[in-house]
């Protein structure tokens, strides 16, 4: 019996050149921007036990692995400084001998094309691990976006394309853009961390990058989790302060805000498919109970048809060979 069907959506799922050809969301090398940790030394390449693949780096290996990523595709890396020391003021970050701003000038040498961004944050240079100054157990927000301008100016002039704060202070957007542009430093692209969550999910990093919190948390910086009309407000906000870009962080368990970004906003959107994301695919395909390509791909598709264009991920290369 045939059934007296007006459609068959089946007719377009029948074969893979009909399901290439009707499908809506694209997941393309094009997108990929590989997340590194700098370290001191030379010829270290450091395994990170909870993130499996990813290492910790010394400059040289560092450019080795940028040049990789370049040859793959991959459109550009971002950069997370890990310091031999650490101070309250967390000065490392932006010390222009720093290791940032040191790996950011030998890969602007070595592989000029490859988008060098840098992450401007102090949470990995404090040594109590939190994302700015800290007076009686309470982090300042004013005098920590003096330091964070600061920041972003060392690396634009050590050759960064893009800064990036992800330190969820109140008005660090238009302060770094106004530091910017006040050492002609304009052509420098601000991507904003504009709706950052107290999540969880980053865990690996914070062994990764040594910045746990040495007391207290991040919630009163950090953004509540059941919030999403406020995630709004912070990218509207960091817009109108001059952000070029605006990413939300974490990205797999905050699609909806995701998506309301891309509806509300009219400029670039980016997503970080962070640390304990990719260690619990990692996890599961190494104890058999998922295909890691295929779970990788559907996850990053998911960002991208969410409205997502730019996906900060720690699978990037493999993703440019599954590519191809």
């Amino acid at each position: 019996m045939s059934l007296d069907l007006p459609h068959r959506p089946r007719r377009l799922r029948a074969g893979p050149g009909w399901r290439r050809l009707v499908r809506e969301t694209q997941l393309s090398v094009d997108d990929l921007i590989l997340p590194l940790f700098v370290r001191e030394g030379e010829g270290v390449r450091e395994p990170i036990a909870s993130m499996p693949g990813c290492f910790r780096l010394s400059i040289d290996e560092l450019v080795k692995e940028c040049a990789e990523a370049h040859a793959l595709g991959i459109p550009g890396v971002i950069l997370f400084g890990i310091p031999d020391e650490k101070d309250e003021k967390g000065s490392a970050g932006y010390d222009p001998q720093g290791i940032v701003p040191r790996a950011l000038r030998a890969l602007k040498k070595e592989v000029p094309k490859l988008l060098a961004w840098a992450d401007v944050c102090l949470c990995e240079y404090t040594s109590h691990g939190h994302c700015g100054l800290v007076h009686d157990g309470e982090v300042l927000n004013d005098p920590t976006v003096e330091l964070l301008a600061r920041a972003a100016c060392v690396y634009a002039e050590s050759g960064a394309d893009a800064v990036c704060p992800s330190d969820m202070m109140d008005g660090r957007i238009g302060a770094i853009r106004a530091a910017l542009d006040s050492i002609d430093r304009t052509d420098t692209v601000v991507v904003s961390y504009a709706a950052k969550f107290a999540s969880a999910y980053y865990g690996p990093f914070r062994d990764a990058a040594g910045s746990t919190p040495a007391f207290g948390d991040r919630r009163s910086y950090q953004m509540d989790s059941a919030n999403a009309q406020e995630a709004l407000r912070e990218i509207e906000m960091d817009v109108a302060e001059g952000a070029d870009i605006i990413m939300v962080k974490p990205a797999l368990a905050y699609l909806d805000v995701v998506r309301a970004a891309y509806e509300a906003v009219d400029v670039p959107l980016a997503v970080y498919n962070v640390s304990g994301e990719y260690s619990m695919i990692k996890a599961a395909a190494a104890a058999g109970a998922l295909d890691e390509k295929a779970t990788v791909l559907e996850t990053l598709g998911s960002m991208r048809r969410a409205g997502a264009k730019i996906l900060l991920t720690y699978h990037a290369k493999d993703v440019a060979r599954w590519l191809g």
